[in-house]
């Protein structure tokens, strides 16, 4: 069983908002540091950053009003915590306490990102898709029922009938689709809206690629300030996660669909 939302649901929405801004702070600094959240809905945006690099209010709404629209933007800025940031002044350390779990992608979860990215190029609006032991059941908003019906019979489509959906019907917030970006390799640590000196980020990226690679589920744990994971340099491991995300085309691009 799994679940799947596209990148127009609304806290994919706030995923690829808190990725873009990510994306801004690379700009400044090969090196930022930085966590953003985000909450938006009905007409509001609420931003929090805690980071090393400045941003403007015109900077961030001009990236919400990319990928939002015309909403009303609250924006708050704040220095990351001196003692948090010394851990960082000799070199990549872990940032944080936490265990991590990357799982090899089952066939029913590789069907489902296929379908759910083949619906997504025909409605880019919100929409999430459960396969269960074969049966799809399709939630999409702003979509004849029967176009869908017809692509993928004896599915479920729209039950509760045709809708339109988005951030003016409903609330998004980081990190609140973990299950859909990561599977059964979902964790406590959320992927988005932060750099990749955050284990949440590095570890989970390097966790999941190693389940891929070797068809095995993997558990890592580590603590604050470990400078080695997994018998590797935690260096290494960001470096693995930024050669992963530059591949995909950027932190925003990351925050669309997660790890599948």
């Amino acid at each position: 069983m799994f679940e799947k939302v596209n990148p127009n649901h609304p806290d994919k929405i706030a995923d690829r908002i808190a990725g873009a801004i990510v994306d801004l702070a690379y700009k400044k600094n090969y090196m930022p540091k930085i966590a953003v959240e985000v909450l938006i809905g009905h007409n509001h945006c609420h931003v929090i950053t805690e980071t090393s690099e400045h941003f403007t209010k015109n900077e961030i709404k001009a990236i919400i009003r990319r990928l939002a629209g015309n909403v009303k933007v609250d924006y708050k800025e704040y220095k990351q915590d001196a003692h948090l940031a010394q851990n960082q002044n000799d070199g990549f350390k872990c940032g944080d306490n936490g265990i991590f779990k990357g799982v090899p992608i089952t066939e029913e979860q590789k069907r489902l990102k296929f379908i759910a990215r083949e619906i997504y190029g025909l409605f880019p609006y919100d929409g999430k898709y459960i396969l269960n032991k074969g049966f799809l059941t399709i939630c999409q908003s702003n979509a004849q029922s029967k176009i869908l019906e017809k692509i993928y019979p004896k599915s479920l489509v729209n039950p509760l009938g045709e809708w339109s959906g988005g951030i003016n019907v409903d609330t998004g917030a980081t990190n609140r689709k973990l299950g859909s970006d990561m599977a059964d390799s979902v964790t406590g640590g959320g992927l988005h809206g932060k750099d990749l000196s955050k284990a949440d980020v590095s570890i989970n990226i390097y966790a999941f690629l190693k389940a891929q690679r070797t068809g095995k589920p993997v558990e890592i744990s580590c603590s604050i300030g470990d400078d080695y994971i997994d018998g590797k340099p935690y260096r290494d491991i960001v470096e693995i996660a930024r050669e992963y995300i530059k591949n995909l085309g950027g932190f925003e691009k990351f925050a669309e669909w997660g790890l599948l």
